[in-house]
């Protein structure tokens, strides 16, 4: 006669996730591009508000016109090299909407 002892299936220990490191990359990613685009169009209104109250020479307009474009662009470009679009970066708050403008 033969004994056995039997050990039931372990589980997950508490608190520990099973995470896909690919993934994870990606989504942490998104998340820091969130971050960068929420900033990128709260400067973008302040820009424009100091703007339509007369605040800022002719020079700094131009220089943070140009300085806003190229941020942009490059958001686009970091999307594009990452497999996301602007669209992925706005997060749903429920009933509050979402977090970004487009």
């Amino acid at each position: 006669m033969t004994l056995t002892s039997h050990q039931p299936a372990r589980a997950p220990a508490a608190g520990r996730l099973d995470l896909d490191p690919d993934r994870v990359g990606r989504d942490l990613v998104s998340l820091v591009l969130t971050v960068v685009e929420l900033l990128r169009q709260l400067m973008e209104r302040q820009a424009l508000r100091r703007c339509d109250q007369d605040d800022l020479t002719d020079e700094q307009v131009e220089r943070i016109g140009t300085t806003l474009m190229m941020l942009d662009q490059r958001m686009d470009e970091l999307c594009a090299e990452h497999g996301l679009s602007r669209d992925d970066l706005n997060l749903d708050l429920g009933p509050l909407g979402t977090l970004l403008e487009r």
